[in-house]
């Protein structure tokens, strides 16, 4: 029986969405289930201000009635607006190992680009480059890290049997922390030499003031962001959505901030990596009513062993300084002081090479690959 792709419409067919995943990787060890309630929250138009600034439409794709797949197709004007008019974006991909149903929801989505006026197809991302984004292609073998995919090895055979190519691939390495929390000594005297500059302070984000540090950092990022790649804006009302999913895991030394007399010019966001805790709660912070999940989290959090560096950015006129090092020490010090013993150093564009030598010259090992497609749509 061929394959059918329907559009999401019903709250069953978003429940069908969300927990695709549970089942595709249910004999996975290493992956993560997200929290249900926070990808309910995701999709919500009324939730989540994404939904405000772009257009977004779900579908499923089934054989003989059960979900084997799921796909969003995405026109984001903002994306349009800096990378390209005809671009549309697709997201959120899941399929079973079933080549006809992958074709069928890349078509799919294809097409309802194409009718939006997109010429090519990019992907897959979450919804932005600040989501989870890229292909799986190599290190299965490592830990599922927090807002770093995970999907099944034969993923990027299903993108390159129905025509898409590389369009980046994007790199991740692991740092271990040595035993003192130092950088290497090059690396440490040069970050050294940068932090006793005049009038320069690196400092973590102040407990007591954090929406104000934080709003420094989302203008710094939309600033030092304008050209990277694939990166879209981050407005008020979307950064406050992002910052209240990532309040739980923000620590005030894994948020460093520079300044030049008192003026940010640069900073660095560091997450520990929640996902050694949600492995715990499976997906659900509740069972049946009970706080099963939320109480083996509880537990699961004293053992986060692993931070991610997760964000870097220096203000065009100051990136001559040597900033990005002292950000990088500055924050690798704090994580050894609250008790991290790995960074995550994830991700980095594969020709982003300034990035690929702070994390070589850390010590990094380069331990996955993810991979971001393109290819034309069916519009003439």
């Amino acid at each position: 029986m061929s394959v059918t792709v329907t559009p999401v419409g019903a709250d069953t067919d978003l429940a069908a969405f969300i927990r695709l995943p549970y089942d595709l990787y249910r004999d996975d060890p290493l992956w993560v289930a997200p929290l249900e309630r926070e990808r309910r929250s995701f999709l919500d138009p009324a939730r989540n201000p994404y939904h405000q600034v772009a257009s977004v439409r779900l579908f499923l794709a089934r054989r003989r009635g059960t979900v084997v797949g799921r796909i969003a197709a995405i026109v984001d004007p903002r994306y349009n607006e800096r990378h390209g008019p005809d671009r549309g974006l697709i997201g959120l991909f899941e399929c079973a190992d079933d080549p006809e149903a992958a074709a069928a929801l890349f078509d799919t989505a294809d097409d309802w680009l194409a009718a939006q006026g997109m010429k090519r197809t990019f992907g897959p991302l979450g919804f932005t480059t600040n989501d989870e984004c890229g292909v799986q292609i190599s290190g299965f073998d490592q830990p599922h890290i927090v807002m770093i995919p995970r999907n099944r090895p034969y993923y990027p055979q299903l993108f390159s049997a129905c025509g898409f190519e590389k369009a980046k691939d994007l790199l991740s390495y692991a740092i271990p922390i040595p035993a003192d929390g130092e950088p290497p000594a090059e690396y440490r005297e040069a970050a050294d030499r940068v932090l006793a500059t005049p009038g320069l302070t690196v400092r973590p984000m102040d407990p007591q003031r954090p929406e104000s540090d934080m709003e420094a950092v989302r203008k710094l990022y939309n600033e030092t962001f304008t050209h990277s790649y694939g990166s879209v804006p981050v407005d008020e009302a979307q950064f406050g959505y992002m910052m209240k999913k990532l309040k739980p895991l923000l620590r005030p030394g894994l948020v460093q901030i520079a300044e030049v007399h008192g003026e940010p010019v640069a900073f660095m966001l560091c997450l520990p990596d929640a996902h050694q805790a949600l492995h715990a709660a499976r997906g659900r912070l509740t069972t049946l009513g009970l706080p099963v999940g939320l109480i083996r989290a509880a537990r699961a959090v004293r053992r986060i062993d692993r931070v991610r560096f997760a964000a870097m950015g220096v203000a065009e006129e100051h990136r001559s300084r040597g900033l990005a090092t002292a950000l990088v020490t500055q924050a690798q010090r704090a994580a050894f002081r609250l008790g991290y013993t790995e960074i995550s150093y994830s991700w980095v564009l594969e020709d982003n090479h300034a990035s690929r030598r702070h994390g070589e010259a850390l010590g990094g090992v380069h331990t996955q690959t993810h991979r971001l497609y393109e290819r034309a749509t069916s519009a003439p």
